[in-house]
């Protein structure tokens, strides 16, 4: 899936489409709420009403990817590559992460 590139190349990419603060800052918000959404849809079938709160978590997330992107002034890297789709959250972590050792 990843094809001739390392995580780090994929994650360095993603990071040239995502330089403008704004941006930056919306998709520090937006890649946890999209992420969070997953397991919460998991468990919806179990919990009555618990549908509510992934459906929000995935619209209010995205919306932020796009907005972020609007003031980057570049698309979201994942048009030109579906498998940027799976680097965000890689990205994610390592901005949280801060630098290594």
């Amino acid at each position: 899936m990843l094809g001739n590139r390392t995580s780090a190349e994929w994650v360095a990419e993603y990071s040239k489409s995502h330089t403008h603060t704004v941006n930056r800052f919306c998709h520090t918000l937006g890649i946890p709420m999209i992420a969070a959404s997953v397991p919460f849809a998991v468990a919806s079938p179990f919990v009555p009403g618990l549908w509510k709160l992934p459906v929000g978590l995935f619209v209010v997330g995205w919306t932020f990817q796009f907005v972020g992107h609007a003031f980057e002034r570049k698309p979201p890297e994942f048009l030109k590559d579906w498998r940027f789709l799976f680097v965000g959250l890689r990205w994610w972590v390592a901005k949280v992460a801060g630098p290594g050792p």
